[in-house]
């Protein structure tokens, strides 16, 4: 008879004794603890490296194997801590402040230290430790700095698990931090907490947010995007973007590249200005491979940048605004005028009125008469009015022959400039999807939009002449506008996937996907995708599509069995923690664990310590239904997110909680888990495998093989001839 579930074989050690291996209930498992003489002095703690004690909301989580160390309770070791980093002497004050960083990993541990006011006694430190130990530090620097380092990585920590609010840190803390920002550029570790304190005071409280921004300058924060550590640069932009996310509404709208930063009125113009390059030069283009973290960074850096669009794109124009009115007179006179005097008065007020309106019409409005009522829509509002005013001018030997050009035309053929612009402003807005929030997980930037301060406005300016092209291609009319818009924007999606590093290499990119080039990948894909209707083609596909089924089966359950590193979201990004999970061989286990970084490659089955039989899961919920979503509120709002997640459900109350790298990932692992549970695999990538592998598969039967023996082997390479003089050269 098999061992009761809850009954798990461990091995428990305590100082001056040999190990004991023990069968331990994990329902009662702090019974060990409570049977021993002054057992409130004492506990259970994994001995593994996250030193996690045992306590009755994790017990659970004991499994067969693990080695648990008998060690002091989690409030006599914070009061013994708490003393110890008071001590008068550097070395023991050293060591403590080390241990403390280490064990404020624990939750358990964290609130007993912090019940005994801790933070408080860390914050002290921070604001007074410089200056008491200012003599010491001059012969001590490198002690001073790891007291320094030691003491951060413990707030950090402490901080991390959300027990205590952001809101009740003093100026002079936040002073103090912000001090380290300059004085320690050359302590690495204390410049990266330095960092993570100051995002995470920014994210989380917004009275924070005005003190930090009044401490913080871009002349501080650019030297650390000019260094060679690409970490500390991940957490300078991080800084960057939570200031950026939290600034006030009225004060994001600036120049995209006259940052976020400067939201609150900094005084370096040129520093602000070198933002944009110095990222350019020392991250995008540095020599080295960007890691997942950055890219992040920087796609949430593009996504805000993009974002301060929002303001006009959502503002309709007042027909009756002067002002707006004189920009709509600008774009006509650049076009019709550029020649003459921009105040010339001359004819009657009715020639003009005519005039005007003969000119409206031949700039592609709709409304010709009063062409501001075509900006009265949202989106793209008077954004679109901004691109083709930036056109106009910093284009306008283009500009005037794409207006004169259609004006010009007799046969039906012309593209209407204006109504063309205000739609493709529209449809670049929800490429770069302008008004979101950017996602948690995705890393998808593009590095050619961090090449000029006016990234948008170029590529507007490159994609109405791809526009304007197209439509010459297609020969289209106006009954054809929308199918242009379709083909225009397949262009502009197809030369964005290949993430060109420049503008330049985009318009390169777009030169080479013309209209011609888009009907032939069209009609390649419908080649490969054709659908054979008739009655024999689809009872064939009945007949072979479990076969398929069962191939796509045994693919995702290899994938299981190869694993995954999945990451752990928290409130500060960059401090997750990595874990890997993997089916075994026979498809009867999964294991999993806790990394301490992303791995290279496959993670072996003995270095991951917890297990799941698969005979105990009882269901797989996805999206909303996740348990980790309903928890994390700001998490639940975000689209993406909600997409890529997916838990185990195991047990009365087990539960094992995912977040895919990707929408592959995600939908590769609830196929597989689905088909060892006997469901049915529902996911798009199954549909699309599907669709694939039955084509090629038909196709394959339906090739004409009768008499036709095919061989086991491929045949033999022949010898080479003796000479090549048959070689004949077609060019």
């Amino acid at each position: 008879m098999p061992p009761p579930a809850d009954i798990v074989k461990v091995a428990i050690e305590w100082p001056g004794a040999f190990p004991k291996l023990m069968e331990i209930d994990q329902v009662s498992a702090c019974v060990y603890v409570w049977s021993l003489a002054n057992h409130d002095q004492f506990a259970l703690q994994h001995a593994d490296s996250s030193n996690f004690y045992i306590t009755e909301k994790n017990r659970n989580e004991i499994k067969n194997g693990a080695i648990l160390r008998l060690t002091t309770s989690p409030a006599q070791n914070a009061q013994q801590l708490h003393e110890r980093i008071q001590s008068s002497s550097m070395d023991a004050k050293l060591e403590a402040l080390k241990d403390l960083a280490n064990y404020s990993r624990d939750v358990t541990f964290a609130q007993e230290f912090i019940n005994l006011d801790g933070i408080s006694l860390l914050t002290q430190m921070v604001e007074s430790g410089t200056e008491r130990y200012q003599k010491l530090q001059k012969i001590m620097k490198p002690c001073f700095g790891d007291m320094l380092s030691f003491t951060l990585t413990a707030f950090v920590e402490l901080m991390d698990h959300g027990i205590v609010s952001w809101d009740t840190f003093s100026v002079a803390f936040i002073k103090k931090i912000a001090s380290y920002v300059n004085k320690f550029a050359s302590d690495i570790s204390i410049l990266q907490r330095s960092l993570a304190i100051l995002e995470s005071m920014v994210l989380n409280s917004h009275d924070l947010y005005q003190k930090v921004a009044q401490e913080i300058t871009i002349g501080q924060l650019i030297p650390h995007l000019q260094g060679t550590d690409q970490e500390i640069q991940t957490y300078t932009i991080a800084v960057i973007n939570a200031l950026f996310l939290k600034a006030p509404d009225d004060k994001r709208q600036v120049s995209c590249w006259v940052l976020c930063i400067y939201i609150y009125e900094m005084a370096n113009i040129l520093a602000q200005k070198q933002l944009r390059s110095i990222i350019l030069t020392h991250v995008i283009r540095a020599q080295r491979a960007i890691n997942n973290e950055m890219a992040h960074q920087l796609y949430v850096l593009q996504v805000l940048t993009f974002n301060l669009l929002e303001d006009r794109m959502m503002t309709k124009m007042d027909p009756q605004d002067q002002a707006q009115r004189d920009i709509i007179f600008e774009l006509r006179r650049i076009a019709f005028d550029a020649e003459s005097e921009p105040n010339n008065s001359s004819g009657s007020i009715e020639k003009r009125k005519s005039m005007y309106t003969r000119d409206y019409k031949k700039l592609g409005f709709i409304n010709h008469v009063n062409p501001a009522m075509d900006f009265t829509q949202t989106p793209p509002g008077m954004l679109a009015l901004d691109n083709m005013l930036y056109f106009a001018k910093h284009h306008q030997d283009a500009y005037i022959r794409i207006v004169l050009e259609n004006s010009s035309r007799e046969d039906k053929h012309e593209c209407p400039f204006g109504r063309s612009s205000i739609e493709l402003t529209k449809m670049l807005c929800e490429i770069l999807k302008v008004g979101e929030l950017p996602s948690e997980t995705c890393n998808d930037f593009h590095p050619m939009f961090f090449t000029h301060d006016r990234s948008f406005e170029e590529f507007f300016c490159i994609c109405i002449q791809l526009l304007n092209k197209t439509w010459k291609e297609m020969r289209a009319t106006s009954e054809d506008f929308n199918k242009v818009m379709q083909v225009v924007k397949e262009q502009i999606m197809r030369a964005l996937t290949t993430k060109p590093s420049s503008l330049d290499q985009f318009k390169s990119k777009l030169q080479n996907l013309s209209y011609t080039e888009i009907l032939k990948i069209r009609q390649s894909e419908r080649m490969n995708q054709e659908d054979f209707q008739s009655r024999p083609i689809l009872e064939l596909k009945e007949k072979i599509q479990p076969e398929i089924l069962e191939l796509i089966k045994q693919q995702r359950l290899n994938r299981l069995v190869e694993g995954t590193c999945f990451r752990k979201l928290n409130s500060r990004r960059r401090q997750d923690k990595f874990w890997y999970c993997r089916l075994s061989p026979n498809h009867k286990v999964l294991h999993y664990g806790d990394l301490e970084e992303s791995p290279q490659g496959e993670v072996p089955h003995d270095s991951l310590q917890d297990k799941l039989p698969v005979a105990d899961i009882k269901a797989v919920v996805t999206g909303k239904d996740c348990p980790h979503m309903k928890e994390k509120g700001a998490l639940k709002q975000n689209k993406e997110v909600l997409e890529l997640a997916f838990s185990i459900l195991y047990d009365s109350s087990g539960q094992l909680n995912f977040i895919a790298p990707d929408k592959h990932e995600y939908c590769v692992w609830t196929d597989g888990l689905n088909a060892l549970l006997g469901k049915d695999m529902l996911s798009d990538l199954t549909r699309n495998d599907l669709d694939t592998l039955l084509s090629m598969e038909i196709k394959l039967r339906l090739l004409d093989l009768e008499n036709i023996q095919i061989p086991d082997a491929p045949p033999p390479i022949p010898k080479e001839p003796s000479n090549y003089d048959f070689v004949y050269d077609c060019n």
